[in-house]
């Protein structure tokens, strides 16, 4: 019997990719007066339900997901919480 899961993706540049938008958030920041910012990233966070046999095929499809479509694996980290739903 299938299970339900529930995911959520967060996506974020690796470190030694340029963020321009994290930056221009950060400087945003500091003009208003929140001196103390500093590293300001910018990514993507995702969920999603799916139903798989078992936690191991739920997170292989995930992996499958986020390095064919959900992530550019070339300047992009990935991570992902799997929770299984209840079922009724």
């Amino acid at each position: 019997m299938a299970g339900k899961y529930h995911a959520r993706i967060y996506v974020t540049l690796r470190s030694s990719v340029l963020d321009p938008a994290g930056t221009a958030v950060e400087s945003g920041l500091k003009q208003m007066g929140y001196s103390e910012v500093a590293g300001v990233r910018i990514g993507k966070y995702i969920e999603l339900d799916l139903t798989a046999a078992n936690e191991d095929e739920a997170t292989r499809h995930l992996d499958e997901m986020c390095d064919r479509l959900l992530a550019n694996t070339v300047i992009e980290n990935y991570r992902f919480e799997l929770t299984q739903l209840a079922t009724a």
